[in-house]
């Protein structure tokens, strides 16, 4: 039988906590107090407005940049006729959108007139670890400024938008988030910005989501210089299947798996280039593709114009064809419930 009163470091109850343990509980509180002083301020309330003026939905955004760059989620802003800050002092600015990513869940947004605001800085997510301290802030179903902490749950995860592609390198926390914590930010015990806040699993505990700092860098260089993210196109519809280890031994591919062409537009550029429906896409310039999300990550800005070479299994055989992706069209995407 276990003595547990008698065990090192277990206190009876009603003992007080020694001066080690106070100063942890010190160290804990002074990192999440730095960092809530430091990013809070430059925490907004975006609230999106119908052309009557009325409230059509609330979530959260942090401002980036003092001129006014204010960075949220695509599902928070999305069809808004009119979009309204509110700072940490209550007062009120008009913005605009400047563009938005659905398929990162990220928007970018200008206030109209303020200048000087407090603004909180993008850091680095790729140097983030498991179990690292992390701050969300936000306005949780309508609770305006309020200040979550936890830590980082896990590094790399993949998340489904609502267009269906893959969002990647997510942060998972369990930091805890409500609806109206979307699009704040996830903040580093730095005090910098590590995370885009964008999706709780409802009914769990502890599993919350933010898109990466870097991606957010990314989509927010794309949306300044051409407001929009630029992806390519080849004009498939395509869906993961698997590769017989006979026909994958014969074309000298490790493939287990591909992406299955089902719907090919007669005049895109796959079509053009002669990939057909019932082709399985196993190699795009010599890098496996292993089923559909391969395909879309890779099919990336820079292969708009740029002939890029398709390698395909068509009845058991390989075949090598060169396409020219062109940019994809933009995406619509169903209207949000819940922000």
């Amino acid at each position: 039988m276990l003595d547990f009163a008698s065990s090192p470091g277990v206190r009876d109850a009603g003992e007080s906590p020694s001066l080690a343990e106070t100063e942890i509980m010190d160290a804990y509180s002074r990192a999440v107090t730095s960092v809530a002083d430091a990013v809070g301020p430059a925490v907004v309330r975006v609230e999106v407005r119908t052309k009557n003026g009325r409230s059509a939905g609330v979530g959260s955004g942090v401002v980036i940049a003092p001129d006014g760059l204010v960075l949220t989620n695509s599902h928070v802003v999305e069809g808004a006729r009119e979009i309204w800050l509110q700072d940490a002092e209550g007062h009120l600015m008009e913005a605009r959108s400047l563009g938005e990513d659905p398929d990162t869940d990220l928007a970018l947004l200008r206030a109209g007139s303020a200048r000087d605001l407090p603004s909180a800085s993008l850091g680095d997510s790729k140097a983030l670890r498991r179990g690292q301290l992390v701050v969300a802030i936000g306005n949780p179903l309508g609770f305006e400024s309020t200040v979550t902490a936890g830590v980082i749950s896990a590094l790399g995860r993949s998340l489904r938008s609502r267009t269906g592609r893959l969002i990647e390198d997510v942060i998972q926390t369990d930091a805890a988030l409500n609806p109206g914590n979307s699009g704040g930010p996830l903040v580093s015990s730095r005090g910098e910005v590590i995370g885009i806040n964008t999706a709780v699993i409802m009914g769990a505990q502890g599993i919350c989501f933010a898109v990466a700092s870097n991606t957010a860098r990314f989509v927010l260089s794309e949306l300044i210089q051409h407001g929009r993210v630029r992806r390519a196109y080849i004009g498939i519809s395509a869906q993961t299947t698997a590769v017989p280890r006979r026909q994958a031994r014969a074309a000298n591919i490790d493939n287990t798996s591909g992406a299955l062409i089902t719907v090919l537009e007669p005049q895109g550029p796959a079509a053009q280039a002669g990939l057909m429906s019932l082709d399985t896409i196993v190699r795009l310039d010599g890098v496996a593709v292993t089923g559909i999300d391969d395909l879309i990550r890779m099919l990336n800005g820079d292969r708009i114009n740029r002939p890029t070479t398709f390698e395909v299994l068509r009845r058991g055989q390989l075949r090598v064809f060169d396409v020219k992706p062109l940019e994809r069209p933009a995406v619509r995407v169903a209207p949000a419930r819940t922000r």
